[in-house]
């Protein structure tokens, strides 16, 4: 037991009574000298939760019942909710009980209203655990002697600024601040101006803007870019020793026609049995060697970040599009898993080893698909892997059909893309169905994931899951509430995913798809990484992580790491110690990393898509009710784009919002609006700053 657990069990004693430090410290015989460590100790209980402190500074245990830790998501006027760890319900925060919290704060949050049948649970923020907004983007607002910078994200109090003489700094100008005094009850957050992006009209400073105020950095420091120049752009013989040699196999890249990190490959081939299915991905921690700059650097990211017009990579392009990319025609280091799959899908005989591969051809998704659907120029340019691509599809299909019989939940949203000119603005917005070779893809990776976490599972190794755990009781009877007057429900209290994958198939082509499928979504939880295998409900697998992205996300990079070295040495007891603080550090990471970057994506997208509709102001379109809330509702359009339909501008009766069926209906004349409705809307607004799209209905 170490100290921190030692003093969690003291305060935890049935005879503990709450204490001063200084009381704490008396007790336990605490010197001088180390009084410091001991108010580590303290801090770190109390961030996480399982200690708090009174007014009168005495520690006491945190009952869990009553204290939770979470992110606190802000709302502009001026409440908000925080996000518990546990994924469990939000709770609600009045702008009286913020403290001096600030939108994405880890906070610890004192629940004083449990949730009930009417009513979300609601609390007050007792400890801000970890800043969020240690920089800030926004307009630069100017007087004579002092200014303001007013946040992009409304949700952050504007930010005094004391020292405006700084040369070239205008008023209006787009900039990014460091906040140095965080706000208090009465006063607001203060700081420094540390960049002048230049004015919002200015050509990619839109997007800038939400590089900087995500936190994301879209430059590397010196000593990891001299690292990444370093390394050669060719392989050598000697590190081929050891390796699998599969270049004589019939491999294949299938990508985006515009990526160019091309970490996965495959190869499939018939057998009497079934299919062997090879997949090949790259050997990155070949490069990124443990805690070198590049490998802290990957960390700090957590994963690539993919703008319309631009990508931040998680590893500098000397690696992730040059050694490290799977380019055609050239040697490249892999790690490589080989697996003997039945003809009914089923993995009968598989192994993971370091490999050397040369791609026989760089695909794209679109020609991959003609040619399965028998595109003939296609067919005839690429007949030297005509019969391997047909494996492949077949292999698919029969891996899908496994997947789906085992209650793997498929959603059926199509993906919105945004075509950007040469200086970023927004010319095109349309749906797309990803095709037949995407499938291939997905299919193939959903195996090799599974496969490699299942062998590490009882192997007993420290790794990194990725776990989608059960919809909670409260989000499982709030589901079932709402599919009541539909005469539909998800049988049990702990229901298998099969239950909500037939519901899928029951509801499929019906009037109540969308709506049904949408609700269905916000019942479950939210995917992430962990250290436990606690099995991936939405696909219904007992065994996952995520192995095959390692340019691209760390979480794969983090595993090869462990997978290369229980192949060549394996683990040690003091090597294990380690490692089993080092995948929690990376699953909690990379899953804050993986949220904000999912964030900052979104933004850029409304952003985009609010930069489209400005040439429509005025213009009439079908769409479809989206989403409906208490204060409107969102109507989406054929490509994709989401308005706001406010409640305040719905003058023809009073709606009131019912969140059992997400519907407002007018209070005299009985009108009512839901997700799934049809309706012809008029573009009023498109607000590209806010990323805000306004509709009106038509009828109105």
């Amino acid at each position: 037991m170490d100290r921190q657990d030692k003093l969690l069990a003291f305060i935890n004693d049935d005879n503990y009574v709450p204490m001063r430090k200084k009381d704490i410290a008396a007790i336990l015989g605490v010197p001088a000298e180390d009084m410091a460590e001991l108010d580590e100790l303290l801090n770190s209980l109390l961030d996480s939760g399982k200690i708090v402190v009174t007014v009168k500074n005495k520690y006491m245990p945190a009952n869990p019942d009553e204290y939770v830790t979470g992110i606190l998501r802000c709302n502009e006027r001026g409440f908000g909710f925080v996000l518990p760890d546990s994924g469990e319900d939000d709770i609600f925060i009045t702008a009286s009980n913020m403290g001096t919290a600030m939108n994405n704060d880890r906070v610890l949050v004192h629940i004083t209203q449990k949730k009930s049948h009417e009513r979300k649970p609601e609390g007050i923020i007792t400890r801000v655990i970890s800043r969020a907004n240690t920089t800030v983007t926004g307009i630069f607002k100017k007087s004579k002697k002092y200014g303001f910078v007013i946040p992009d994200n409304r949700r952050i109090d504007d930010i005094y600024i004391s020292d405006i003489n700084i040369p070239g700094l205008q008023h209006n100008h787009k900039v990014v601040a460091t906040v140095t005094k965080w706000p208090t009850e009465d006063k607001n957050p203060e700081g420094e101006i540390t960049e002048i992006l230049g004015f919002p009209s200015d050509e990619g400073v839109d997007v800038l803007s939400v590089v900087r105020s995500f936190g994301i950095n879209d430059r590397f420091p010196e000593e990891v870019l001299k690292m990444a120049d370093s390394i050669s752009d060719t392989i050598s013989e000697t590190e081929l020793e050891g390796r699998e040699d599969f270049r004589s196999n019939t491999v294949i890249t299938i990508d985006g026609a515009d990526s160019k990190d091309l970490d996965d490959a495959i190869s499939v081939i018939k057998t009497d049995n079934g299919y062997c299915l090879s997949v090949h991905i790259a050997d990155v921690t070949h490069y990124v060697t443990e805690n070198s700059p590049l490998d802290k650097e990957a960390l700090k990211r957590g994963t690539s970040v993919y703008f319309t017009d631009r990508v931040i990579p998680m590893l500098p392009k000397k690696l992730s599009n040059g050694i490290c990319s799977l380019n055609p025609g050239v040697d490249r280091l892999t790690l490589s898993v080989v697996m003997n799959i039945d003809k009914s899908g089923n993995l009968t005989d598989h192994y993971i080893t370091t490999g050397i591969i040369r791609t026989a051809e760089r695909m794209t998704y679109d020609d991959v698909t003609a040619i399965i659907e028998g595109d003939r120029t296609l067919c005839d340019k690429y007949r030297h892997i005509y019969s391997d691509i047909m494996n492949m599809y077949d292999l698919s299909l029969i891996l899908m059909k496994k997947r789906k019989s085992g209650g793997s939940i498929d959603f059926n949203f199509p993906e919105t893309k945004i075509v950007v000119d040469d200086k970023g603005k927004a010319v095109d917005v349309y749906k797309y169905t990803p095709g037949i070779s995407n499938k291939i893809i997905e299919e193939f990776m959903l195996m090799a994931n599974q496969t490699v976490a299942e062998n590490f599972y009882w192997m007993e190794i420290p790794f990194v899951y990725r776990v989608h755990e059960k919809p909670s009781a409260d989000k499982l009877n709030a589901f079932n509430d709402f599919l009541k007057p539909m005469n539909l429900h998800i049988h049990g209290t702990e229901p298998h995913s099969m239950e909500f994958s037939k519901m899928l198939e029951q509801i499929k082509g019906t009037d109540k798809e969308l709506l049904i499928s949408k609700v269905m979504l916000r019942s479950l939880m939210k995917a992430k990484y962990s250290p436990s295998n606690d099995g991936h409900f939405g696909l219904a697998f007992k065994y996952y992580c995520h192995f095959t992205s390692p340019i691209r996300r760390y979480p794969d990079l983090a595993i090869h790491r462990i997978i290369k070295e229980c192949l060549r040495y394996g683990i040690t007891d003091d090597r294990r110690a380690k490692l089993e603080k080092f995948v929690t550090v990376a699953s909690e990471k990379s899953s804050e990393a993986e949220i904000n970057a999912m964030e900052a994506e979104r933004a850029v997208e409304d952003m985009k898509k609010a930069e489209y509709m400005r040439k429509h102001i005025g213009e009439e379109f079908e769409a479809i009710i989206s989403s409906v809330t208490s204060f409107g509702f969102f109507a989406e359009l054929d490509n994709g784009i989401e308005g706001l339909v406010r409640i305040a501008d719905l003058v023809d009766d009073y709606y009131i919002f019912s969140e059992n069926d997400f519907s407002l209906t007018g209070r005299y004349g009985g009108k009512t609006y839901k997700i799934g409705d049809k309706i012809n809307i008029i573009v009023t607004n498109a607000n590209v700053q806010l990323a805000q799209i306004d509709f009106y209905p038509a009828e109105e």
